[in-house]
């Protein structure tokens, strides 16, 4: 297929911005996440020194310049992101002239537990635009944080799409909807303005032209990539800089300063992608069936996918992945495994561990 390039220059901006070229392959196994035999073991459960359970996947590690340091199993068939898509999504609400700045930005970017405190962030959202809770299309989920699952019971209130995961993201477009005099009904539907400007976001990030659409968890259309796009596209967001003279590229920096100063709102308490946020200074975020995406410091990037669609395993994997590359210290991941709940047990105490093996 042709190569294609974007030259479009920020409406917010007088100098054009950066070139982006694309070029566009066949996917290997079109249609379909690459197979058991493209994959390679990522990581083992191990109890009472006996290997249970492996999983297998593949992964890539990136420089901040997109180059490849590191590629395990199949990384060029496309995969569907889930929820690692966000970061594009919040940035494309963004570029549509909605101010999003500090916890406001990152629940936009979150899949959160749904603590009062994230509620909150998401009502406040939606009550400055004047836009009824009712205009979310998210589905109606309990909280995933106990504590304020527990809450909502005592109080004889049920499940309800604020506490949703994705609430923030949705609260977001709807914010952008708003305020460019989109339609709020139909914003999840691919030909809405919003859903467009969102696939050129990712266009322009990732470099790569998405395979296939399909609906997420949330209603939400979901593009499929390539892992190497897929990195290669966070590793534009974590290193853009706020003072950047591009403005798409401005609020790219804006998203990653909110997500790495504020972990909590990104997922929740106790929670792994909170957990290295907050204590590694990480850009991260997971998706579901096995999908985290990482970038240390200096912009080395790594996106996995886990073939059986667990995440038990994604972040030690990616930490693992991004200190061998020598972005962050194993030191610094060892002190941080007791908050990971990567402990196996046996009858209440810990008997063995879940690991990364690669090679």
């Amino acid at each position: 297929m042709p190569s294609r390039s974007s030259t479009t220059p920020s409406p917010r901006s007088k100098r054009a911005e950066p070139t982006v070229t694309t070029t566009f392959e066949l996917p290997v196994h079109a249609g379909q996440t690459f197979s058991v035999s493209d994959a390679v073991e990522l990581a083992v459960v191990e109890r009472s020194g006996f290997v249970e359970s492996r999983h297998a996947g593949s992964a890539v590690v990136l420089t901040s310049e997109g180059a490849v340091l590191r590629a395990l199993g199949d990384v060029t068939t496309p995969i569907f992101p889930r929820s690692s898509m966000k970061p594009f999504q919040a940035i494309a609400v963004m570029a549509s002239g909605v101010t999003l700045r500090g916890e406001d930005a990152a629940i936009a970017t979150a899949s959160h537990t749904g603590t009062q405190r994230h509620a909150d962030l998401v009502r406040g959202l939606l009550a400055r635009a004047g836009i009824p809770e009712t205009a979310l299309a998210c589905p109606a989920a309990w909280p995933d944080d106990s504590a304020a699952r527990d809450a909502l019971v005592r109080l004889g209130a049920g499940k309800a799409p604020i506490y949703m995961n994705c609430s923030g993201k949705h609260a977001a477009m709807l914010v952008a909807c708003q305020q460019n005099g989109w339609a709020l009904s139909g914003y999840l539907e691919p030909e809405h303005p919003l859903q467009k400007r969102i696939l050129d976001v990712v266009e322009r990030f990732t470099g790569e032209r998405p395979s296939a659409t399909g609906i997420d968890g949330c209603g939400a259309p979901v593009h499929a990539l390539s892992l190497t796009a897929l990195a290669r596209g966070i590793a534009r967001i974590a290193t853009s800089k706020s003072n950047s003279p591009f403005a798409i590229y401005r609020e790219a920096g804006f998203l990653a300063e909110a997500v790495r100063q504020n972990g909590w709102v990104v997922a929740g308490p106790g929670m792994p992608d909170t957990v290295v946020i907050d204590r590694l200074g990480l850009f991260v975020k997971t998706g579901a069936e096995g999908i985290c995406v990482a970038s240390a410091a200096n912009g080395t990037t790594v996106a996995l996918k886990m073939l059986d669609g667990s995440l038990r395993a994604t972040a030690i994997v990616a930490l693992r992945l991004l200190a061998d590359a020598g972005a962050i210290a194993h030191a610094d991941i060892d002190a941080i495994l007791p908050e990971l709940h990567l402990a196996v047990l046996g009858g209440g105490l810990p008997v063995g561990e879940i690991r990364a093996s690669f090679v």
